[in-house]
């Protein structure tokens, strides 16, 4: 159960920072929860100091969004040259 309320919240994760970042029209629902799944990662990689939380909190929630905007960002400056 706890691997299913992990990818819908990666999904909402992924699908909120391809919104902030005007790519939404670009992805899917996979890409999407791939997006919210790695921008955790990254995000508790940047703001905990390299050791990751699974707890599931409103803390780590805007921490994966933050992490997964950083993410698409990195994708537009390398797809397009741009952030956007």
């Amino acid at each position: 159960m706890g691997l299913i309320i992990w990818l819908v919240v990666g999904g909402i994760v992924g699908w909120l920072a391809s919104m902030v970042m005007r790519t939404d029209a670009q992805q899917g629902v996979l890409l999407n929860i791939v997006v919210g799944i790695v921008g955790a990662f990254i995000g508790g990689l940047i703001f905990s100091g390299g050791n990751v939380n699974p707890a599931l909190s409103i803390t780590s929630f805007l921490v994966s969004l933050v992490g997964a905007i950083i993410l698409l960002a990195i994708v537009n400056l390398v797809r397009r040259g741009s952030v956007r």
